[in-house]
């Protein structure tokens, strides 16, 4: 495996992009805003355990198939893309069903993220670009471990910035208990699930 040295830029590297705000961090701040917080650490799980199918498709080489197939790579993009749409619009009409936060979390929510993971391609040509650079080709470890090290280092440092958004977006929710926030929220919420799946399908994100 790699030494001391060159795990540097590769933890700074994987800080800055962890930390860096982009569509997981939203998601699973529109599922702790509408749901609570207990749903936003549901879907920072989900998250997680979704991760581990692209680090074990690029550590077995199937996210290079996603890469040099444009049609698979279309048609998992498209599903991907369909699914949170779909998610988006059920939060968006749906919210009077879950409007109580006393409510226990919403028991699809884990599923749900897991699903809009693992339907994601652009996590695994993420890994695909981004782990072979901090791999030792002359090293004794074995290329495949050293991928696998790695990407599962990436995803608990990319879980840990999920937790912090979680904690952030759960502060906010004491600001946002009146009948016309609970009423604004779902939708706001929903929209921006919505313009994820839509930027998905347009390379925006």
């Amino acid at each position: 495996m790699p030494l001391l040295e060159p795990w540097i830029p590769f933890v700074v590297a994987t800080a800055a992009f962890a930390f860096m705000p982009g569509p997981a961090i939203l998601y699973m701040t529109a599922q702790t805003v509408a749901h609570g917080r207990h749903a936003g650490l549901m879907a920072a799980l989900g998250i997680h355990l979704g991760c581990y199918f692209h680090i074990a498709a690029a550590t077995i080489g199937l996210a290079s198939l996603i890469e040099s197939a444009p049609t698979v790579y279309a048609a998992v993009r498209f599903i991907g893309a369909a699914y949170l749409v779909w998610l988006g619009f059920t939060m968006f009409l749906g919210w009077n069903q879950a409007a109580d936060k006393n409510e226990p979390h919403q028991p699809n929510t884990l599923r749900d993220s897991i699903v809009v993971e693992v339907l994601n391609p652009k996590t695994a040509l993420f890994f695909l670009t981004f782990l072979p650079q901090f791999v030792d080709t002359g090293a004794a470890v074995p290329l495949w471990l050293q991928f696998l090290v790695l990407g599962v280092v990436v995803n608990l440092v990319f879980s840990a910035a999920d937790v912090a958004a979680v904690g952030l977006a759960s502060v906010t929710l004491g600001h946002l208990s009146s009948s016309a926030s609970s009423w604004v929220v779902p939708k706001a919420c929903g929209s921006i699930l919505i313009g994820l799946g839509v930027a998905l399908v347009t390379h925006q994100v």
